[in-house]
């Protein structure tokens, strides 16, 4: 039951019993007040009373938890449903996250942060934010990133009754410029594809098995020779490889149901995979013992999974020694739906092959890539119908038929 008290002349104060707390504390929500000017007395007794019934069905909702700080309920949050419902590499990105979170909103209750609060930390990580291991700006993305571990320990919230609004839907990350994404050209393709005649076959085969695929990092890497079916020169991607410091490598579900596919190859690329599984096969007969047998494809000289930044470094000083333009693992990804797209491959296709949850994905990627190929395909139409000089073109094509 809520109980009112005049404070002062011109305000009052409305006090919810909320139950007891674990240290046999009674726990109170207050809220003040005040009428606006020129309320008769009865307008005013009509609308405090209103204002009453409202607070008390809010804290009904919000119950005693409603005051529990954010840092300690985050931490509820990570061992009720974080633990439970994420995948490992973004459960390990939430804690990291903490580190800036906690210092900004972790001391202020639930019930009193509001986007005002989240607002400001977002524009002081834009402005301010340091990177820890570079010392460069923040990007955008990690902002969003810090926006949305906070928008998922409100959402938890107000599902478990404790909040009944989100205050992070109130809140913008200002959109930064967009930078325009680092591919290869089809000359520095054909360069790296030389050069990488005379580098270890293992190297070689990831390297190209990635642009003929457009697989991700970690599926590459979860790849098995079980995958591959040889009659028909289709591999199936149906698992990732990936780190995290607390585990170390571990073998995971794919990022999305979608993402399970397989694609078939040019007897090139299977080629490639018969002599590295003959150079393989040869390497676990000489290890003997030693060898671990995990089926994977790409492994460590033991046989173990390769490690998930490995191709990344190795690809980073091949690049250095041929003095190649770098532009890391995960760009041959962008470069293999780059083709697609420049062929004439229709979006719902180029994201079934690139393995997106949904159209909507490939569309905000590659936007700017299907608008060129549909500005190609008008030139190509205007070359077509230009008939230049002629006279009555069409007429004098339809006398001759």
């Amino acid at each position: 039951m809520a109980t009112i008290r005049k404070r002062g002349n011109d305000s009052y104060e409305i006090k919810v019993s909320c139950g007891y707390g674990v240290d046999g504390k009674q726990r109170s929500q207050y809220k003040t007040w005040k009428p606006s000017e020129g309320m008769t007395p009865k307008q005013i007794e009509k609308e405090l009373n209103r204002q009453a019934v409202l607070f008390e069905e809010a804290c009904k909702k919000g119950q005693i938890t409603a005051s529990v700080k954010f840092e300690a309920f985050a931490e509820q949050w990570f061992e009720e449903y974080a633990k439970f419902n994420l995948r490992n590499t973004s459960y390990e990105r939430m804690l990291q996250l903490r580190n800036r979170v906690y210092p900004a909103i972790g001391h202020l209750k639930l019930d009193k942060i509001n986007g005002r609060h989240i607002q400001q930390f977002v524009n002081d990580l834009l402005e301010n934010g340091k990177s820890e291991r570079t010392g460069k700006p923040l990007s955008r993305k990690t902002v969003v990133h810090h926006l949305s571990f906070i928008s998922n320990v409100f959402t938890y919230a107000v599902k478990m009754d404790m909040l009944t609004d989100n205050p992070c839907r109130r809140v913008t990350v200002p959109k930064g410029e967009a930078k325009e994404k680092e591919i290869y050209t089809l000359a520095e393709v054909e360069e790296i594809f030389n050069a990488l005649e005379t580098e270890p076959l293992k190297y070689k085969l990831f390297i190209i098995l990635a642009v003929y695929s457009g697989f991700r990092r970690g599926e590459m890497l979860g790849l098995e020779w079980k995958d591959i079916n040889w009659e028909d020169n289709v591999i199936s991607v149906r698992r990732t490889s990936n780190y995290t410091a607390a585990k170390g490598i571990y073998t995971d579900t794919t990022k999305t149901k979608k993402s399970q596919r397989s694609s078939k190859f040019p007897p090139m690329i299977m080629e490639l995979l018969k002599a590295y599984k003959t150079e393989q096969d040869a390497e676990r007969e000489r290890l003997g013992d030693k060898w671990q047998d995990t089926d994977r494809i790409f492994v460590k000289w033991d046989g173990r999974p390769m490690n998930n930044n490995t191709p990344y470094f190795w690809f980073g000083e091949f690049c250095k020694k041929h003095n190649f333009r770098f532009c890391d693992i995960h760009s041959l990804r962008h470069l293999h739906a780059s083709l697609l797209i420049n062929a004439g491959v229709d979006m719902v296709s180029v994201s079934s092959d690139m393995g997106h949850s949904c159209v909507g994905t490939t569309s905000n990627i590659y936007c700017h890539m299907f608008q060129e190929a549909k500005a190609r395909n008008c030139e190509a139409i205007t070359n077509a119908l230009s008939f230049g000089n002629k006279k009555e073109p069409l007429a004098e094509a339809q006398v001759a038929v």
